[in-house]
């Protein structure tokens, strides 16, 4: 008898039309099941079952069969929990949906252990009784605010990770910019890739990476001094949105890397950057819908997430121009 600790088992029932079929095809095509998973499946004593008894991904399955898969539960044991306040939009036994405030970070680095949203997260599952491994979907900006997907287990974050791959998740922005882009609606298509001078940034290369930005005006302030866009992301390059609406001359304001905020770009800045500036201590840029399909219940969810404090502000500010 095995000491482990599993989640609870995902199941799937044998139908007719799989009767025969060995068991490492049914998890592939009816559960999507990936390789690397099924390997770490293969090695756990009830990670694969038919109707209570232990089997291998090359064993045939009968129309009626129960199949099981059960995954061992594991902790972020290099994670220090933290109390943290956290916005929590959504949360279920596979996932979590959090709306993250700006300054903070994801994911601890080195040299920066603690303060982060995995801290305050692995303290959260404690407090809940529950033993789960930090696993974000997908990562924001430091000085970015929104929403921040997290799976719970091996299995939703390959799910997850996978539709992210596929273009199934909606990911939408909203973000102030100075200037008006030339048109309403469009997309900015260029390849990104880093600095080779200062390979802390991103910049638009022709041997980049392909990049997908589609951009909407919303809103337009102090006729064409700044504009609030709705962004969504086609591919998730790092620093996309902020290095995408720099090269068609729209820097996001407050962004210390790309826009306006360094004290070695004032010069270039428009005269109004000055006072706007002076309103955010980071770039205006705001994770404010996230939509995508449940891997267990299969129903498409969408979350949305307001507007924070400061940029509720600062579109205030903008009204006046």
């Amino acid at each position: 008898m095995t000491n482990a600790v599993y989640y609870e088992p995902l199941t799937l029932v044998i139908e007719e039309e799989d009767n025969g079929k060995i068991v490492r095809k049914v998890l592939e095509r009816r559960m999507g099941v990936s390789r690397k998973l099924l390997s770490r499946l293969k090695q756990t004593e009830h990670g694969i079952t038919i109707n209570g008894e232990r089997v291998y991904t090359n064993d045939r399955v009968s129309s009626g069969d129960l199949l099981e898969l059960r995954m061992e539960q594991e902790e972020s044991t290099d994670i220090l929990p933290q109390q943290m306040e956290l916005d929590i939009v959504y949360e279920d036994r596979d996932l979590l949906i959090v709306n993250k405030p700006p300054g903070i970070v994801v994911h601890p680095t080195q040299g920066h252990y603690t303060g982060t949203l995995a801290n305050g997260v692995v303290y959260h599952w404690k407090q809940q009784g529950e033993k789960v491994r930090f696993r974000p979907i997908h990562r924001l900006d430091e000085e970015t605010s929104g929403l921040v997907a997290i799976a719970k287990t091996p299995y939703i974050h390959q799910q997850l990770s996978d539709q992210l791959q596929a273009g199934e998740v909606d990911k939408r922005y909203r973000t102030y910019v100075y200037g008006s882009p030339a048109e309403a609606a469009g997309t900015v298509h260029e390849p990104i890739d880093r600095d080779t001078v200062n390979p802390h940034l991103r910049v638009v290369t022709p041997d980049g990476y392909d990049s997908i930005t589609h951009y909407e005006v919303e809103s337009v302030y102090g006729s064409g001094a700044a504009t609030k866009l709705n962004i969504k992301l086609e591919t998730g390059r790092t620093h996309q949105i902020r290095v995408h609406m720099k090269h068609i001359g729209c820097p996001l304001l407050g962004d210390k890397l790309y826009g306006y905020a360094g004290e070695d770009k004032q010069a270039e800045a428009p005269e109004v950057a000055a006072s706007l500036e002076a309103l955010l201590q980071r770039q205006a840029l705001h994770a404010a819908i996230l939509s995508f399909t449940h891997p267990i219940t299969r129903e498409r969810m969408t979350f949305e997430a307001a507007l924070p404090e400061d940029l509720r502000q600062l579109e205030t500010e903008l009204r006046k121009l």
